[in-house]
């Protein structure tokens, strides 16, 4: 599978987390600086220009046409002039701000997912998938709209501050009149920015519970058809819609109630210029043109202050949003690289040493294993269901650390590897294939992207998955859906066999790896198994009597302890559990 580098974050977030959310994601900010800051100082030019373009209309108006004493068409062209030079640089502007924008959120999406990539399985055995995927899209574009906009914003207002300068030099008692609601602005937004910050948080909480159920259904969807409980989870979406709806009522209700009130107070210095200038134009202390431009120089302070209200309701969905993605990368990854590396000669020796694991729940699995698997050595691990077969795969890759005990690889504890160099060592077909909605190549390559096309028809054939593949239309180009849900169970099993194999690692384990495939196919597929476990170490999770036969020597798992062990004639022989075990999963075969 390929595909182009990743280009690493050029920041990250600041890992103190007594630091305001804003001061941690600084980093972040600062790296994309440059951009940002021409942004700003462009915009901040174009501000500039906008605010000349009313004093030019008052003394074209006051010379030109009140005292005649200038021509009219040269204010026409300076301000058609500006005008242009407004356009191009808010242009410039609008693009070096877009730009900071998305490699933002480039950074901050890559720091997430980075960060999940890291995490073992303990962690998604307690976080909801729709939960992340909320966090990792819009709540990153919660923050990176604040992170890039909001200064943007801030600067915008600050045409509020270069008007009012330019009407003090013009008339100082007539600016005092047109900024006289401003303060009153000031209050009401940071009244509407206490009410606001809770429901912000709900909203963002409420729309991960709805990506979850979405996410599930469509993942269950084959399950929620087989049942027909279309309407019952439609009801569940519904009611989880409602929530959702709720959180945005009252979102709308808290801003309709701030908003209307802070949009309209400057249309009342409107008002009061038009009332008190008026009387100065009649007195003789103002002119017509003053009027004029104090007109356009009160209309330019309303977009500002309606801004003011955006940007206060855009912190404090990104303050929630910022708590939420926070939660994900201050959660310190447990399964991660060793200080010092280990890296023994590869021999394929795995050993158990009074293991005691015990999943996040409390579910005891193992609990004082001891085992040992020579090199080279086939062994059947054999057991009631929830008798910790599977979880001895997980601990030989190190998907979890056993809470006591050692897991021992050629040696070494698995917790003294790399984790990329164990999990090259360590090759595992599970017992529900997960395909890529790729080709069959990319998929079978995926642990070996560099892989030809040859190689991956010979690991295919191995697995027996070369027959089935060339009589698709498009053979190993063929793309898979979702899951592969395109192919049968058997053939995805076979598919991750051949992606296993492929990668041609000292251990591989099988975790029934066989279950969903015909009984004349696997036949096929053992005998292929033979030869290429001849000189490999091979653990294989068993349930069939056909996959037991690989095996050199057979353990029983009871209650998380190898209870017995030999070949399958001897235990079949002396070991009545062993017996019952294989009566117990011949019926369920059966049924």
């Amino acid at each position: 599978m390929t595909s182009a580098p990743r280009r690493a974050p050029k920041a990250g977030i600041h890992p103190d987390p007594s630091k305001t959310w804003l001061r941690r994601a600084w980093p972040i900010v600062r790296a994309h600086r440059a951009l940002l800051i021409t942004s700003l100082v462009l915009s901040f030019i174009g501000l500039i220009v906008q605010v000349q373009i009313p004093d030019l209309v008052r003394i074209g108006i006051d010379e030109a046409l009140v005292d005649r004493t200038d021509g009219l068409m040269k204010y026409v062209w300076l301000i058609a002039a500006l005008a242009v030079v407004q356009g191009v640089i808010n242009f410039l502007a609008r693009l070096y701000l877009l730009r900071t924008a998305y490699e933002m959120e480039y950074d901050l999406r890559n720091l997430v997912f980075a960060h999940m990539m890291r995490m073992s399985y303990a962690f998604y055995d307690r976080v909801q998938s729709g939960e992340l995927i909320s966090r990792a899209t819009s709540d990153i574009r919660a923050v990176q709209m604040y992170l890039a906009f909001g200064p943007s914003i801030l600067v915008q207002c600050t045409i509020a501050g270069i008007a009012f300068a330019l009407m003090v030099s013009i008339n100082a008692p007539l600016a005092v009149v047109a900024m006289l609601t401003m303060p009153v602005i000031a209050v009401l937004g940071i009244r509407m920015r206490k009410a606001i910050f809770p429901v912000s948080w709900l909203i963002q909480s409420r729309l991960a519970g709805v990506a979850t159920v979405v996410d599930e259904n469509i993942q269950g969807v084959r399950i929620v058809k087989s049942f027909a409980a279309e309407r019952r989870q439609l009801n569940t979406l519904a009611k989880a819609a409602d929530g959702v709806r709720w959180a945005y009522t009252t979102d709308s209700r808290i801003r309709s109630r701030w908003l209307p009130v802070m949009d309209n107070l400057p249309r009342l210095g409107l008002a009061m210029v038009l009332l008190i200038g008026g009387l100065m134009v009649l007195e003789g202390n103002a002119t017509v043109g003053t009027i004029v431009a104090f007109n356009s120089y009160v209309l330019m302070l309303q977009p500002p202050f309606r801004m003011l209200g955006m940007i206060i309701m855009m912190g404090q969905r990104a303050a929630a949003s910022a708590q939420r993605i926070y939660d994900i990368l201050d959660t310190p990854a447990d399964i991660v690289d060793p200080a010092t590396p280990v890296v023994p000669e590869p021999r394929g020796d795995v050993r158990f040493e009074g293991v005691r694991f015990a999943y996040p729940d409390g579910t005891l699995a193992l609990d004082g294993l001891d085992l040992h698997i020579r090199p080279g050595e086939t062994v059947a691990l054999v057991g009631a269901t929830g008798s910790g077969k599977s979880t001895v795969a997980r601990l030989v890759a190190r998907f979890y650390d056993p809470e006591a005990g050692s897991v021992l690889v050629d040696g070494a504890d698995v917790r003294d590897y790399p984790l990329e160099t164990l999990r090259d060592r360590v090759g595992i077909v599970p017992d529900e294939p997960f395909l890529f909605s790729v080709s069959l190549h990319d998929n079978i390559a995926f642990g070996r992207p560099s892989a030809t096309r040859e190689q991956v028809v010979a690991a295919a054939r191995a697995a027996g998955a070369d027959g089935f593949i060339t009589d698709l239309p498009r053979g190993y180009d063929t793309v898979v859906g979702e899951r592969g849900y395109t192919l049968s169970g058997g053939q995805r099993q076979r598919v991750a066999i051949a992606r296993a194999l492929l990668v041609n690692p000292p251990v591989l384990v099988l975790d029934d790896a066989t279950s969903a495939i015909d009984v004349r196919v696997e036949h096929g597929i053992h005998e292929a198994l033979r030869d290429l476990m001849r000189d490999r170490t091979t653990i294989v999770v068993a349930h069939r009597l056909a996959t037991i036969g690989l095996a050199d020597r057979v353990v029983l798992i009871e209650n998380g302890q190898a209870v017995a062990d030999g070949t399958h004639a001897s235990l079949l022989e002396s070991e009545p559990r062993y017996r019952r075990v294989l009566a117990s999963t011949h019926q369920e075969v059966v049924a």
